[in-house]
């Protein structure tokens, strides 16, 4: 089996704890040749970790694409960082797994939709939420009609970012405290749960918001509170409160309202989706938990081989991106967005406005 080179850039927490796992256990299919980072102790470590002489690791990633031989290059930088390292590693002729989101805002989002045809590279940006069991197993439910029709959604998403600043935990880093992009951890988290709402249910076609404005700098509202309708006819609620507690168990998590029944997922980690029938009966149906990553660069092996088809291109993200932004839109305009039109975004770049159509 052939072995595709892999060449890593930025090995902090996520290449650590969510993409260095998906690797080992894909270890007939990926070999990490080498390793870039700014700061030379966490490089080190990441280089020790896994047995990379350290001949190969960089503090000066444009030196590393000089100097080694490789395949596929894995991006996990901050986010105001993914789309100038996407381009300088396509311009090396490498091809690219690059961390969501693809951009920190829409401009430079339509520019990273140029770089597999201007580069001729291929590029996947890591949308786990897209791979991931659960959110696959419910896509098929609802198109067997387990449920019968959909006719709405609820998915509320609380998370505790001040308490999780204090661990050691992604929140802590100081990018994320003080980001220097628009939507704070609504973008970087919140992107999650609308690529997958978007996954399960198609394109959205108008989104309505109400935010409450905070200070803090992680996140520009205490919470936001989207209403969205797909061009399905689906309508759902979206809610993300990144500074709260849920108390009451089991959460709300993701409830989906058919003619036939609902489907109940309380959150990704829980293993279990609950399935209940308008005639009483109920499923529980098991699934493993964190296998996005897995699949994702399981998925970009066969990629690169011309095996398959790449699930998610840097036009799948764009979408995904481009729905956070409108519905920031939609909480400061205090109207609804259509977000199959064109956004004021759009027309900085000249000539580009037919790619973002949904």
């Amino acid at each position: 089996m052939k072995k595709i080179r892999l060449a890593v850039i930025g090995t902090g927490m996520a290449w650590e704890r969510l993409h260095l796992p998906a690797i080992k256990e894909l270890s007939d299919k990926y070999e990490v040749v080498a390793m870039a980072n700014p700061t030379r102790e966490k490089l080190i470590q990441a280089a020790d970790k896994i047995g990379l002489g350290h001949e190969h690791i960089y503090q000066d990633y444009e030196e590393m694409l000089q100097r080694e031989e490789m395949d596929v290059v894995n991006i996990a930088v901050p986010i105001s960082m993914n789309y100038k390292v996407s381009e300088d590693v396509a311009r090396a002729g490498k091809h690219i797994i690059c961390e969501k989101p693809l951009a920190p805002d829409l401009k430079q989002g339509m520019k990273f939709l140029q770089i597999p045809e201007k580069y001729a590279v291929k590029v996947m940006i890591a949308e786990n939420y897209r791979y991931s069991e659960e959110n696959n197993m419910i896509l098929n439910m609802i198109s067997q009609g387990k449920i019968g029709d959909v006719i709405y959604f609820i998915r509320n998403n609380v998370t505790n970012f001040p308490e999780e600043m204090k661990q050691n935990t992604f929140a802590a880093k100081e990018w994320r405290q003080h980001p220097d992009y628009r939507g704070g951890a609504f973008l970087d988290a919140a992107v999650h749960d609308l690529a997958a709402l978007r996954y399960i249910f198609g394109e959205v076609d108008q989104v309505s918001a109400f935010g409450k404005p905070q200070t803090e700098d992680f996140n520009p509202y205490v919470s936001v509170n989207a209403s969205l309708q797909f061009k399905s006819g689906v309508i759902g609620h979206f809610v993300y409160w990144p500074s709260g507690v849920e108390v009451q168990k089991p959460t709300i998590g993701l409830r989906i309202f058919g003619t036939k029944g609902m489907i109940y997922l309380e959150e990704k980690g829980c293993g279990v989706i609950n399935v209940f029938h308008n005639d009483g009966a109920h499923e529980i149906i098991p699934f493993t938990p964190e296998r996005g990553y897995y699949n994702e660069f399981l998925n970009f092996y066969h990629v690169v081989l011309g095996e398959e088809e790449n699930h998610v291109p840097p036009m799948v993200e764009f979408g995904d991106v481009k729905l956070v932004f409108d519905i920031l839109d939609a909480v400061e305009q205090k109207q609804v967005i259509h977000v199959s039109k064109t956004s004021h975004y759009m027309m900085e770049t000249k000539g580009m406005e037919s790619l973002i159509k949904e």
